[in-house]
């Protein structure tokens, strides 16, 4: 915990997983059950796929905070959205309401809780309560182990340039590709001319009800949605 105002509430981010509603954490799903006020990410329109996870555990009377804004990767993130946010969750923390903020997969690794965090630590008590990261769904589902012993483990975003993407995995024993959407084609096209397309897999919403997994070689299609990642080990398993 970090924080500045001792009578104030607490912002308390909460990792609610991948997708699946019970890869949520047990301190995770009890701290919603009480949560009188909660705020999450969302989308310009439609509704939020956090809230979707964790709405089995929320109080019917719970006051709710959409975090509202552009998802594509060339406009998130949006700092005046979380400006906004920060002021918003800061008000009722002010009134000594504690305020639990969702994030889809784990608060800290690409999470967009991190720019609420960011914005209220200075100011105000915060708590993180980790949750299951898309990049172990990912490994789970598929079956696929991300690394062992003394291998190093890449994790690298696929807008990143080609000779960024090349360098990085010519030095790694196992890579796990993130933010894939319609840089697919690209990316399939640098893996196989590494001669990694073979060892590679890929999988789109892990845990979800729409689950797709298959070797890379075979995901021919021309994007990839957003939650989507290419896992790759250079000799094919981690445990050969």
């Amino acid at each position: 915990m970090t924080g500045r105002m001792a009578e104030s509430g607490t912002a308390i981010g909460i990792g609610v997983g991948p997708g699946d509603p019970e890869l949520m954490t047990l301190k995770g799903a009890r701290i919603l059950s009480g949560a009188t006020v909660v705020a999450y990410p969302a989308p310009e329109h439609g509704d939020s796929l956090a809230r979707t996870i964790a709405a089995p555990h929320l109080r019917a009377d719970a006051t709710e905070i959409a975090i509202r804004m552009p998802l594509s990767g060339d406009r998130f993130p949006i700092g005046a959205v979380y400006n906004r946010a920060a002021l918003e969750i800061g008000a009722h923390l002010a009134r000594g309401e504690d305020v639990a903020v969702l994030c889809e997969g784990d608060p800290f690794f690409y999470g967009s809780f991190m720019y609420v965090f960011a914005r209220l630590a200075e100011r105000w008590p915060v708590q993180v309560v980790p949750g299951v990261s898309s990049l172990t769904a990912c490994a789970a589902v598929t079956g696929t182990a991300l690394a062992a012993l003394t291998d190093v483990l890449t994790v690298l975003p696929g807008p990143l340039p080609d000779y960024a993407l090349r360098a990085r995995l010519i030095e790694t024993d196992a890579a796990a590709i993130i933010k894939v959407g319609r840089h697919l084609p690209r990316l399939r096209a640098l893996l196989d001319e590494l001669g990694l397309t073979g060892q590679a897999r890929y999988v789109e919403r892990a845990t979800m009800d729409q689950q797709h997994i298959c070797p890379l070689a075979d995901a021919t299609n021309a994007a990839a949605p957003y939650f989507s990642m290419i896992l790759v080990h250079k000799r094919g398993t981690a445990w050969a």
